[in-house]
């Protein structure tokens, strides 16, 4: 996977201190939010599990199913680990969440496409996971409560290591050129999308009115 896409943040926009400001207002959303996406992100690491492309040589499929695997796990850990910051704070996991941003990029992916679908399924993680850790960043550096600037600190190379991956399988299954076109467009309508959100205590927001 070339370097400037593989080991940088490529995102169009950038997110404001304003919008860490408000979003840790309201720590209990924000730690509720995250949860579920923490979960959704797991669910999503195993869906993938199962739709390695026919393409794939036996090694190159031994490869995708241990890096999946590693993702949902350390997703869960995460998940597990932001769980426990709720409780001692004395919140509890809502039951039912929507990300819409995650919705809107999902709309790109081109359906029905065969290999082309699974490297925009791919694609679309690797984007949710360079935005999410643009943000942890954002809360990082704008928290005054400790626990939670070491939270969000704490997960940025994660974050940062999970879009590396995503990229490296897509590259695996289209090859570098196509992945990094395909990704080129992807990041604009990635920055049209979250800028289209509504403010609020979310990881995936948008910036204040």
């Amino acid at each position: 996977m070339p370097r400037d896409l593989a080991d940088e943040l490529p995102l169009r926009s950038r997110t404001s201190r304003r919008w860490a400001e408000a979003a840790l207002a309201d720590p209990l959303a924000l730690l509720d939010d995250h949860a579920h996406l923490e979960r959704k992100a797991a669910a999503n690491a195993l869906a993938l599990w199962t739709r390695a492309p026919v393409e794939l040589d036996d090694d190159a499929h031994a490869t995708w199913t241990r890096v999946l695997a590693s993702v949902a796990r350390d997703e869960a850990e995460h998940l597990a680990l932001v769980l426990r910051v709720l409780a001692r704070r004395g919140g509890v996991p809502s039951r039912r969440h929507r990300n819409a941003y995650a919705a809107a990029l999902h709309r790109h992916v081109r359906t029905g496409a065969g290999r082309d679908e699974v490297v925009d399924h791919l694609l679309v993680c690797a984007l949710i996971e360079a935005r999410s850790c643009e943000r942890f960043e954002a809360l990082a550096a704008a928290a005054t409560d400790e626990e939670l600037r070491a939270l969000f600190h704490g997960l940025c190379a994660s974050e940062r290591g999970h879009h590396r991956v995503f990229l490296e399988l897509a590259a695996a299954v289209a090859g570098p050129e196509a992945v990094r076109a395909r990704f080129d467009a992807l990041l604009g309508l990635e920055a049209l999308d979250l800028a289209a959100q509504p403010p609020g205590p979310r990881v995936h927001a948008g910036e204040p009115r």
